[in-house]
């Protein structure tokens, strides 16, 4: 692949510190450029050790606190949520599921 120049403006703490990797490592300074964005564009999309360490910290503090049910109850809730988008709401619903539980235990 051909070079391309090109003209970026940087802070000076960035332009010593490409100089001083470009020293240390012997190699020039376009060629820590070309490292340090490659390894960039790696990472995009990807969570650094800082974020990932946080949002397992979140995870952990939330998981207790989701409550434990019967399987029994969550089915239900979840059939009530499912009628309810297809009717418009869920406080709509409130009566005509008393209704259909009544109405189911009946038929048991």
């Amino acid at each position: 692949m051909g070079a391309v120049k090109v003209t970026f403006t940087l802070d000076a703490e960035t332009v010593k510190r490409i100089a001083a990797a470009s020293e240390r490592l012997s190699v020039p300074k376009s060629q820590v450029i070309r490292e340090a964005v490659e390894d960039y564009y790696e990472r995009l999309g990807k969570l650094s050790e800082r974020e990932r360490t946080r949002m397992l910290r979140i995870f952990d503090e939330v998981l207790p606190a989701i409550p434990a049910r019967p399987l029994h109850e969550l089915r239900r809730e979840l059939k009530e949520i499912r009628l309810a988008r297809r009717t418009g709401g869920r406080t709509a619903l409130v009566g005509r599921c008393r209704l259909m539980d009544a109405e189911h235990r009946r038929f048991r």
